[in-house]
Formats: structure tokens, C-alpha cells, sequence
């Protein structure tokens, strides 16, 4: 607002400073002039003839001479030009003054953005970002579904992406509408399970574990399915059945699979992990057979080893996850927290990662 108002006057300044002059008077230009000097000496010769001061020869002589001088300066001087109106000019400058700052309003008004509230600085610096450009598509998207309501892929397509923009109710719609137009599956109701307990904050309402159960009876092997079904066993206080339920699930899983490190977690959790950070099965395997306090050591130079390395490459979700859950059951839960916050830092520019680094850290009782 002191902005706006510095320009205004900045703009008020330099309106008079060229109106200014329109208001003004004109002096005469011809004060003191050669002409107007001439004059004054053939009058005074007249007067002094009158009064016998010269005698008229003279007299005769000087007015010839004067005029000669005054013929000649008359000549040379500039035609004066016409002096204006100075009632008409004032009302020219005021017109200006005030018609100056309207017309700039009226232009405004239908070209501008008036009712365009301010940015932070953060925002103004930041380029629009991908969560804005996600938006419009999902506008254009549901556009197209409000004209075409059976388009099932177009239900499959959307749903997910308004999960991942946290407009669970929304999302819930979206799969029942994928489930309806698409058909049956085991994918389609873990999904929508998902999105229902995404809903609920995170709790597996009923309505979620039916569909998961349901999910499950599709595919028995639906990893999704088969994790939220250990995760209502655990919210139910059932922690022997979750664990049971995550182990035959890690027991089936792919090494690479990308959801191993969160059934880990959770699994360790419920107290079903073991007494030491489970690193990786082939590890845990091989030191069975060491003394306790060796195995201790050994687990522990693990550990920092693996802290070092995502100090170096912050980018590994699971890996935080894994060194996380492996200070929380050697019971430094100080360490968790600091690795916690180190772990969000190195991911905080992918939302994909930090999605997935919260889920995990929530599974673990580290979430917020």
C-alpha cells in the first residue's frame, strides 16, 4: 500500500510540473524594450519643446533621428504572438489533474487484476509447481468425466492421482466408479480400501478391511491387500496375527520389491523382527551363529556404515526407513529422531519420496 501511494504522488509531482506554467500569468514582453525607449524620448522632446527648453530646429532634428532608430528596432524585433485565455488554461490544468489519474483507472479496471490478493515472497520467487500443473489436469480430466461418467479408464486414470493430492473423499469416488465401469479386481479393491483408510487418517475402518478382504479373496497374494489386512490386525491389538501376516507376505515378496522395507518396519513394530535391525534376511542369517555381543558390534557397524552412506545419497527412502527401524530396536530413539529429520531434509524436493518417507516414519511412530 506505501507503494501505491509513493507512485501517486510521484505521478501528482509530475503533472504540475508541466501544468505549472498554463497557470501562470504572461509578462509583457515589451518592458523594456528599444521601442518603448524611443517612445519615451520623442515624447520628452515634445515636452521640453513645449516648454522652450530647445529651440525647434533642434527639436526637428532630434524627432527625425529618433524615429530613424525607432523604425529600425521596431523592425527588428520578433512578432509577439497572440497571448492565450489564462481563465481557459487553468481549466485545461485542472482538467488534466484530475482526468490523468481517472482515464489511468478506467484503463485499469477492465485489463488489470484489482482483486488479485498479495503473494508471499516464497511464492512470488517460486516457479508454479508441479502440484499446480497436476491440478489443472485433473480439472480438464474431471471436465471430461462430467460429459462422459462411463468412461472407466478415465476413472482408473484419475483416481490415484487425487489420492496423491490428498483429496481422499474425492479418490474414494473415483475407484468406486473405476470398480463399476472397469470391473472386478483384486488391484481395484486394495485401492479403493486404501483410499478409505486414507480417509479415516489412516485407520482401517471396516468398510476399508472389507474391502481388503475382498481384495484379498480376488488374489490372495495382493501385497497391498495383505499389508492393511496385518495393519487392522495390529490397530485391533491382534499383534501376533499382523506379524504372521507380514511375515508370509516378506516370505513371497520380490528382494526388490518396493514395499519390502515398510512390511519390515511395521513388522518390527509389532514386535515380530527379531531383537536386532533386520538389515537385510542374508545378514541376519548369517550371524545366528555369533556370540551375542559380537553379533551386537557387528549390527551396530552395519548401521553406521549404512547412516554414512545416505549422508553421502539422501535419496534412498528405504534405506532411512531400514536405519530408522534399526535405531529403534537397538532402543536409541534419539538417533531415530535425528535420522528422521535428516531423512526428510535429503527428500523434502521429491513429494514422491517424502510421500513415501512419511508413511513409513508413521508406521513406525515417528509420523508428523
Amino acid at each position: 500500500m506505501t507503494l501505491w501511494f509513493v507512485f501517486a504522488l510521484m505521478t501528482v509531482a509530475a503533472i504540475f510540473a508541466v501544468l505549472w506554467p498554463l497557470g501562470r500569468k504572461e509578462r509583457a514582453q515589451n518592458q523594456g524594450s528599444e521601442v518603448a525607449v524611443y517612445k519615451d524620448q520623442l515624447a520628452e522632446i515634445e515636452r521640453d519643446l513645449a516648454a522652450g527648453l530647445i529651440p525647434a530646429p533642434d527639436a526637428e532634428a532630434a524627432r527625425v533621428e529618433i524615429s530613424r532608430r525607432l523604425l529600425a528596432a521596431a523592425a527588428s524585433e520578433p512578432e509577439v504572438a497572440p497571448t492565450s485565455n489564462l481563465k481557459w488554461r487553468r481549466v485545461a490544468a485542472v482538467l488534466a489533474l484530475a482526468g490523468l489519474p481517472l482515464v489511468a483507472i478506467a484503463v485499469y479496471m477492465p485489463l488489470g487484476s484489482p482483486r488479485l490478493q498479495d503473494f508471499p515472497l516464497a511464492q512470488r520467487e517460486r516457479a508454479p509447481g508441479k502440484a499446480q500443473s497436476l491440478e489443472n489436469l485433473v480439472e480438464q480430466v474431471q471436465q471430461h468425466l462430467e460429459k462422459n461418467p462411463t468412461d472407466g479408464r478415465g476413472w482408473n486414470v484419475l483416481a490415484p492421482v487425487l489420492q496423491r493430492l490428498g483429496r481422499f473423499d474425492d479418490a474414494v469416488r473415483a475407484y468406486r466408479n473405476s470398480l463399476t465401469y472397469n470391473g472386478e479386481s483384486a488391484e481395484r479393491r486394495a485401492d479403493l480400501g486404501e483410499a478409505l483408510s486414507a480417509a479415516a487418517g489412516g485407520v482401517v475402518t471396516a468398510e476399508a478391511k472389507s474391502e481388503f478382504e475382498r481384495a484379498h479373496a480376488l488374489s490372495a497374494d495382493d501385497p497391498k491387500a495383505n499389508y492393511f489386512l496385518g495393519l487392522a490386525a495390529e490397530q485391533d491389538g491382534r499383534k501376533d496375527d499382523a506379524a504372521n501376516i507380514w511375515r508370509a507376505l516378506l516370505a513371497k515378496a520380490p528382494a526388490d520389491a518396493p514395499w519390502r522395507a515398510l512390511v519390515q518396519t511395521s513388522l518390527a513394530r509389532v514386535g515380530g523382527g527379531g531383537t536386532m535391525p533386520a538389515l537385510s534376511d542374508e545378514t541376519i542369517a548369517a550371524s545366528k551363529d555369533m556370540a551375542e555381543g559380537d553379533r551386537n558390534a557387528m549390527v551396530r557397524g552395519m548401521v553406521e556404515r549404512l547412516a554414512t552412506r545416505l549422508k553421502q545419497n539422501g535419496d534412498d527412502v528405504d534405506g532411512w526407513l531400514r536405519l530408522v527401524r534399526a535405531y529403534l530396536v537397538m532402543g536409541d530413539r534419539g538417533k531415530a529422531m535425528g535420522a528422521s529429520v535428516d531423512a526428510r531434509q535429503a527428500v523434502a524436493s521429491d513429494a514422491d519420496r517424502l510421500r513415501q518417507l512419511n508413511e513409513g516414519l508413521k508406521t513406525l511412530g515417528l509420523g508428523g
